[in-house]
């Protein structure tokens, strides 16, 4: 659960390319909040979710494109400015993770994890919220 709230958090943020544009907290904060991102990370993690100005996020992930669609939601001031880079608090790690933030064109950008640089997603503005379902138990009809 905490590899999947990690990710989650790696995946609802940023990445790099040789064209691409470093973003500061502020400039994050103004190209990604409110507005609806598809991501897919390095490990084939996948998803869509939203970046609230508050701190706050929610959408869906599916860890290593294998496992099941789950939303989900993190409260207010889980993800936070410090300095010149936007962190994350999370429940159950023993750090507090920070992001290197990239634009890489005008509706997408790369979020890595600061110092592991192979640890990123790719998001791109848009894509379709993925409605999760609970699976039932097929009933016998006689």
């Amino acid at each position: 659960m905490i590899r999947s709230g990690f990710f989650a958090i790696a995946a609802i943020l940023f990445a790099s390319s040789a064209s691409a544009e470093s973003l500061n907290a502020k400039q994050a904060r103004m190209f990604v909040a409110g507005k609806l991102f598809s991501y897919q990370c390095f490990d084939g993690t996948t998803g869509v979710g939203r970046i609230h100005n508050d701190g706050s996020a929610a959408g869906t992930i599916r860890i290593s494109g294998k496992d099941p669609t789950r939303h989900v939601r993190l409260p207010v001031n889980t993800l936070y400015e410090s300095g010149e880079r936007i962190c994350a608090t999370l429940k159950g790690l023993p750090f507090s993770p920070c992001f290197i933030l990239t634009k890489t064109s005008e509706y997408s950008f790369r979020g890595a994890v600061s110092g592991m640089g192979f640890m990123y997603c790719d998001f791109v503005r848009g894509g379709r919220p993925t409605v999760t379902k609970r699976t039932r138990v097929p009933q016998k009809t006689e």
